[in-house]
Parts: C-alpha cells; structure tokens; sequence
C-alpha cells in the first residue's frame, strides 16, 4: 500500500505508532507480494504480514478502538500501523488512500464538515458502535436535571476540553440558547485537565459541569449524569462508524470483511478506556480485552477464509 505521507501532510514521523505483525516470521515475503490478495494459505495466517493502516483522532474513545481492531488485525498476520491525525487530515488521508481506514467517524453532527468535503471519496462501511452522545454532565449528587435548572452551580462555569472540539462549540452555543445561562462561560482547557477537575471536585463533593461525551471512561468510574438539552442544542445521539479508504475491498478482502464486520457497545470500549486511563498502555489494553472478548471477536472474522 502507498506509505503514509508524512512530509506532505507536515505531521511528525514520531506519531506513528506500530504494531509488530504476529507470525510472519522470516520467510515468504515472495508470496505475500505476489499474491495481489490477503487470501490465507493453507496453515498460515490470513494477513501473511500485509500492510495495513488504520489512522484515528487522539480521543480516548478512538485511541481505544482503533488499537482493538488493530490488534485482532494482527493477530491475523498483518503488518499494523496506527496513525493519529487531527480530526481533518484523519478523514483526508483516507479519502486520499494513504492511510486504508479508520474506526472514528462521529455521525452526523461531530464529523459533519468533514464528512461533507469528504464522504463521496471514502467508503462507508456503516457503525460500529451505538449511541454515542454529547452533552453537559454532572456528578449525579447535584440537585439538577435540565440545563434550564442552571442558576450559579460551580461558580457559573462550565469546564470545556480543547477550543475548537464539537462540544466546546455547542457547550458555547448553549449559552446563547438559554437565558438562564446569561453571565456563564465555558473554561476550555485539555480532554486530561477536564478529567483531572472532575475527578477532584468528586473526591470533595463539589459542584461541576463539563463538556462530556459517550462512550467514555468517567461513565465507569463516576456516578455520573447529562443535563437534560430541552432547547436541543447538543444534537441527537451520534454513532461511530467505519470508513475505508477506495480499493481495499480487492486489495485486502479479509481485512475490509473484518473492519465491516467490526461493533460493539459503550460498555465494551469503555472498559478498554478505563484500564488505559488508569496507566494501562493503549496496546496492553487492546490486548487484554481481545484475550477476555474472543466470541465477540469471532463474530468479526466469521467468514474469513
């Protein structure tokens, strides 16, 4: 496949993270060549060490699904690499066939822009996961349920992740949507900071609102709730899907048969998240799960041959 490009995309090299292909061993670099396919020989894996790259946005969700997928791709004898890119280049490198796929598009509102300037050059394999969602939340111990009970809780402040994210900017436009909201304002800081303060002000049983989205890792370890968005500003629930870049169905048809046959559930990718935000590498926790999960994983390689 076509290496990724990373001088023309102005991306450090450094960010490229390898997998190391299982079972490829020192032979047959002749037969995976030549065999125009990934088609399995008899006995041997069905990746035979082709190439595969899978690029993905640095949120935790995304970090931990696209590590899953890569692993179970390894673990069928191909040689994996993981990309991440900001959200544009992500969906750009795949429309453009230097990366093969990825796992994290956010449909249809958080990837909107990008899904329109690119969903007609990329192939759309369809969802991997359900009801994925935005929206302010707070510790279920506050007395609040609708952002329109919001009065002066945590200091009028709303405390937001990077300027620029889909749920900083609707978390923005909510102050404008709701009069009560009036004298608010949204404290953007990091995905890591806001985590930080929401677990701090829980430890102390303070008042906290931030911008929050599922699935996430604070939904398992946190009591946790969403505000109720009567005026709707935060969207519908969303879904995660998998896009594939022009080609990979006749070049690599085992691999493009997994990534479509690739979903599972908040609680699944949630778990992996926890144990990565508990200090757990991102590989370690792929790989961890895909030991615990193996009917689920059979369930994305059935019918490979």
């Amino acid at each position: 496949m076509f290496k990724f490009s990373w001088k023309r995309l102005g991306i450090a090299a450094g960010l490229s993270l390898s997998l190391v292909a299982a079972g490829c061993g020192g032979g047959s670099e002749d037969d995976s060549a030549d065999n125009g396919g990934d088609e399995g020989s008899e006995g041997g894996a069905i990746g035979e060490g082709k190439e595969i790259e899978l690029a993905y946005v640095e949120w935790d969700t995304e970090v931990a699904s696209t590590h899953v997928i890569g692993k179970v791709l390894e673990d069928q004898g191909y040689d994996v690499t993981l990309t991440p890119l900001d959200n544009a280049v992500m969906w750009e490198a795949v429309a453009n066939g230097e990366a093969d796929g990825m796992v994290a598009a956010w449909l249809p509102a958080t990837h909107a822009s990008q899904y329109e300037e690119y969903g007609e050059d990329v192939v759309e394999l369809g969802v991997n996961l359900e009801g994925a969602k935005i929206g302010l939340v707070v510790p279920t111990y506050m007395d609040v349920e609708s952002i329109e009970d919001l009065s002066d809780e945590a200091g009028q402040t709303i405390t937001g992740i990077e300027p620029g994210a889909g749920v900083v900017g609707a978390a923005e436009e909510s102050l404008e949507d709701y009069a009560n909201l009036d004298g608010w304002e949204v404290q953007t800081s990091s995905s890591g900071a806001m985590a930080t303060e929401l677990g701090s002000a829980i430890e102390n049983e303070e008042e906290i609102i931030v911008t929050g989205w599922s699935p996430h890792w604070k939904f398992q370890k946190y009591d946790l709730k969403y505000l109720e968005d009567p005026q709707g500003t935060f969207g519908e629930a969303e879904t995660i899907e998998t896009m594939v870049r022009q080609g990979l169905e006749e070049d690599l048809p085992n691999a493009y048969q997994i990534l479509d046959q690739f979903e599972w559930e908040s609680a699944d990718i949630e778990s992996v998240m926890l144990e990565v935000s508990e200090g757990a590498s991102p590989e370690d926790a792929a790989a961890t799960w895909v030991e615990e999960n193996q009917d689920k994983v059979d369930s994305w390689l059935e019918g490979i041959e």
